[in-house]
């Protein structure tokens, strides 16, 4: 089936979400959210973009940006080929990292706009990975922190006068815009499986998980459920596609 042609922005304005293949983890520690910050910031010199938010969550990743000189698919290619030649070099891997072609969908006007900047930052919260907005790898606490030397939130401040920034972010989006469709974990938390895969398995990252004799992997992998963890759980955290993990726990 041919992919569906993107639908390209008047405004330049676009909501892109990247996702780990499989739903696996993209960022194993700080230093991965890190680096890839990093290259957002370089390649927004070389492209000239915007960056209106941003949220990287462990699993995929929420970016509110503005093209410059050069169109979506050209930067998108740019930002993920230099953060996946950097992650498969640093974890001893090779392949892809991001599923499939990156999602994005236009931003026309400034109502749409102020609503996908607080869809991003309340993603954490969502999530229940934070209480509240504050999260270290959104671009929230910079707009509280009035720090716009990388974020451009002049505009989004300018669209929603007269309201208040922290008040906008006060009330739940309800709005879908791109998202994971996941359904809530209700069991083991993701926290839960990694102390297990580290302390008990002795895998670091996703690699050392993938890189287990198959027999071991799979002794791993029904012992995690056993232990309370959701197949996609599974799945997202060790990088074994959801109908492998399937197969070895009929």
């Amino acid at each position: 089936m041919p992919r569906q042609a993107r639908v390209k922005s008047n405004s330049g304005i676009y909501h892109i979400m990247l996702r780990g293949i499989n739903q696996q983890q993209i960022f194993e520690e700080e230093q991965d959210y890190k680096r890839f910050l990093k290259i957002l910031e370089e390649c927004k010199t070389i492209s000239e973009y915007k960056v209106y938010a941003y949220c990287l969550m462990g699993n995929h990743i929420h970016l509110l940006l503005e093209m410059g000189k050069e169109d979506c698919s050209l930067v998108m290619k740019r930002i993920c080929t230099r953060f996946v030649y950097w992650y498969n070099l640093k974890y001893n891997r090779v392949g892809h990292l991001f599923q499939d072609r990156y999602k994005s969908e236009p931003v026309e006007d400034e109502s749409y706009m102020t609503m996908a900047v607080a869809y991003i930052h309340q993603n954490p919260m969502k999530a229940g990975i934070t209480k509240g907005l504050s999260y270290k790898y959104s671009s929230y606490d910079k707009y509280i922190q009035k720090d716009f030397s990388f974020v451009d939130g002049e505009k989004v401040i300018e669209a929603l006068f007269p309201f208040d920034f922290e008040e906008w972010h006060k009330e739940i989006v309800e709005n879908k815009f791109l998202d994971v469709n996941e359904t809530p974990l209700k069991r083991m938390t993701d926290e839960d499986i990694v102390s297990i895969m580290k302390e008990k398995f002795k895998c670091n990252s996703v690699a050392d998980f993938q890189s287990l004799p198959i027999p071991r992997r799979n002794t791993y992998v029904a012992e995690l459920n056993k232990s309370g963890a959701s197949l996609r759980q599974i799945s997202r955290l060790t990088g074994v596609s959801v109908g492998i993990v399937r197969g070895i726990l009929k």
